[in-house]
């Protein structure tokens, strides 16, 4: 048993090593092989972040990203999930709705940002509608899929002990789905880092994009990478988060898909 302990606490190890080791190759090959101006060694960063920080710049633009990003996922989760289970439940509505979803799922959120500050101000709301846009149609689009691939055997033993289609919908049809929710999410999550950042680029004053995008205009190559570093980070911490919710709370239906 104590042998079986060590190995996985040795296993356990593996990733933060590998990560110390990169970040000392970074500086090491900073210092002596590249110009710092275009890739600073990290220690250079972590000063650079001390003077966000200094600044009382550092955790605004974390909280107003994070606050975004969660907020248009949730919210934009919430309403591709049921219709998901719709579209793949019923034949009909899947041929209405399909040429939708598959025309605007091709058109990207950036292209959408003078659009939506257009109809909605440049506020808030035009933000999290446009982090709600892109989660949407992957949230949506897993779920169909995971309805769709239920076997049909499950709802014909659920019909022998008298289930109604009621029933076999709620215990039958969101269970099975419920790995397919679950991917979907995690994927979207992903997708919304990446489009709260083009969108506090173009039309914000505050945020991770914001920050790296003004950067240049200062020089301050290290609050450039502060903010990539954070960005990787959240989106690190997020999904582990995200995998955790999987694992102990979710566990009894979607187990094996938190496991990677």
């Amino acid at each position: 048993m104590s042998g079986k302990t060590g190995s996985t606490w040795r296993g356990q190890l593996i990733s933060p090593i590998a990560v110390i080791a990169g970040l000392l190759a970074w500086e090491i090959s900073a210092r002596l092989f590249i110009d710092p101006f275009f890739l600073p060694p990290v220690s250079v960063i972590f000063l650079g972040a001390v003077e966000l920080y200094q600044k009382d710049l550092l955790f605004v633009h974390i909280g107003v990203s994070m606050a975004r990003i969660l907020t248009g996922w949730v919210l934009g989760s919430l309403i591709a999930i049921p219709i998901g289970l719709i579209v793949g439940s019923f034949l009909t509505a899947k041929r209405i709705v399909d040429p939708f979803i598959h025309f605007l799922r091709f058109i990207p959120a950036i292209a959408l940002v003078t659009l939506f500050i257009v109809w909605f101000g440049v506020g808030e709301l035009s933000k999290i509608l446009l982090v709600m846009y892109a989660t949407s149609f992957i949230v949506l689009i897993n779920t169909a899929t995971g309805v769709g691939t239920i076997h049909e055997n499950k709802k014909l033993a659920a019909q022998t002990f008298g289930a109604n289609a009621w029933d076999i919908f709620l215990l039958v049809t969101i269970p099975a789905a419920m790995p397919s929710i679950y991917v979907g999410m995690r994927l979207a999550l992903a997708s919304s880092f990446l489009v709260i950042v083009a969108v506090e680029m173009l039309a914000a004053e505050s945020g991770l994009g914001y920050l790296i995008w003004t950067s240049k205009l200062y020089f301050k190559i290290d609050w450039m990478f502060v903010g990539i570093f954070l960005l990787g980070f959240l989106g690190l911490v997020s999904d582990y988060a995200w995998k955790m919710i999987g694992k102990h709370v979710l566990g009894r239906f979607v187990r094996e898909s938190a496991n990677y």
